[in-house]
């Protein structure tokens, strides 16, 4: 038997996002002569595919199919992120210069997204595999035997945050990567010598592109007062920097929130999207939720996510094999990686990333992605002990 509860929660915030996506692209369909139902139509055609595969991963035997399903995702998709900057421009769509799509059609696709699980897969079969022996370890041998992984990683960024330009996704995978080693037996010196080294390399990321520095700039210059109002020491005040216009897209995400009040203005009825918060469905969807739904609209969003996180990790505290264990820890904290830095980035806590919210933002490839690595869980979840009623032992 599935986890029905995961089932029906992802289902949930699938329906919200169709509602949303026809709700909130208000003003886009207009600006470009689009039809009514334009965001609507293509949403619903990456929800239904989504549940279609989540349908059937969840109906196969994890023993004999979950680890081939796993490689061809890993395989396929890496090849594709390396295939996809050789590929001439009518095959695929750049931003700013750094291919991130494949043109399928009228469609495209990210290869990154679907990756990411794909990578998830890879590093629970490998790490399970290679530590299933080992019960401790020198910071030495740790050293030795995590070293190929990071190695890898160091490639992995080099293709995403350097080729594509793409750091949110780097910083969700490095956080996935750094806290998966720490459950498959790593030491807690080792996991915050890792921690260290990954903030000096974020620094670095952003330091050799122009682009990021500003968006940190235009983002200290909006929380700069609060932070040092914390700490008034006289050789901190020498961080400050000359006043700098907040963005615009934080300032009208924080208006948005804040017009929506405890229970929103009613869907439907929201001002923002009305050009002042450009993509609203998708990377500021939650503040667009946050205005027509309000607080209570959150609220719901925020505790459907951590239920879908929850039953995520009941499942893997729950489940025998080493493999569906680390695998399971892996999808939900890229989910919980996910929502919590789009969620800051919305809110100006910190730069924004451009991380879609898993299930609820327009894309169709991170949501199907996202229903792939749920459709993983669900066929892991049918090894979990339950009782005659079908709860979990």
């Amino acid at each position: 038997m599935i986890d029905k509860t995961l089932f029906f929660a992802v289902m949930t915030l699938l329906t919200l996002s169709l509602i949303m996506s026809y709700s909130l692209s208000t003003y886009t369909v207009l600006y470009f002569n689009f039809s009514d139902l334009h965001f609507f139509m293509r949403q619903s055609v990456a929800v239904v595919l989504g549940l279609i595969v989540m349908i059937i991963l969840s109906k196969l035997d994890p023993d004999t199919w979950f680890v081939k399903a796993g490689f061809v995702l890993f395989i396929l998709f890496f090849i594709l992120m390396i295939v996809m900057q050789f590929l001439p421009d009518s095959l695929v769509k750049a931003v700013g210069g750094a291919k991130r799509w494949i043109q399928l059609g009228s469609a495209s696709i990210a290869p990154v997204e679907f990756f990411k699980v794909g990578f998830v897969f890879f590093l629970s079969w490998s790490l399970s595999r290679k530590l299933q022996n080992k019960h401790s370890m020198t910071f030495k041998e740790e050293i030795r035997t995590f070293s190929p992984y990071l190695g890898m990683f160091l490639f992995i960024v080099l293709l995403i945050a350097i080729v594509q330009k793409d750091l949110g996704q780097v910083v969700v995978l490095g956080g996935t990567l750094v806290v998966l080693f720490l459950f498959a037996g790593s030491s807690l010196k080792f996991f915050f010598t890792l921690i260290a080294a990954a903030f000096v390399a974020f620094v670095g990321l952003i330091f050799v592109a122009p682009h990021r520095l500003a968006r940190i700039k235009s983002w200290w210059g909006t929380v700069q007062d609060n932070i040092l109002s914390i700490f008034p020491f006289e050789s901190l005040q020498n961080l400050r920097i000359e006043a700098v216009k907040e963005p615009y897209q934080i300032s009208n995400s924080l208006n948005a929130i804040h017009n929506g009040g405890f229970i929103g203005e009613g869907l439907g009825n929201g001002q923002f999207k009305l050009g002042y918060l450009s993509e609203v469905h998708t990377d500021f969807i939650l503040a667009g939720i946050s205005e027509e739904l309000g607080y209570l609209g959150l609220v719901f969003v925020s505790f459907t996510l951590m239920l879908i996180v929850y039953r995520i990790f009941l499942v893997a505290a729950k489940v025998k094999t080493p493999l569906y264990y680390l695998f399971s820890i892996g999808v939900g904290l890229l989910i919980a990686f996910a929502f919590i830095l789009n969620a800051y980035g919305i809110s100006g806590i910190t730069p924004i990333k451009g991380i879609a919210v898993p299930f609820l933002s327009y894309g169709g490839s991170h949501i199907l992605a996202s229903c792939i690595s749920i459709g993983f869980v669900l066929m892991i979840s049918k090894k979990v002990p339950r009782d005659s009623k079908g709860r979990v032992i």
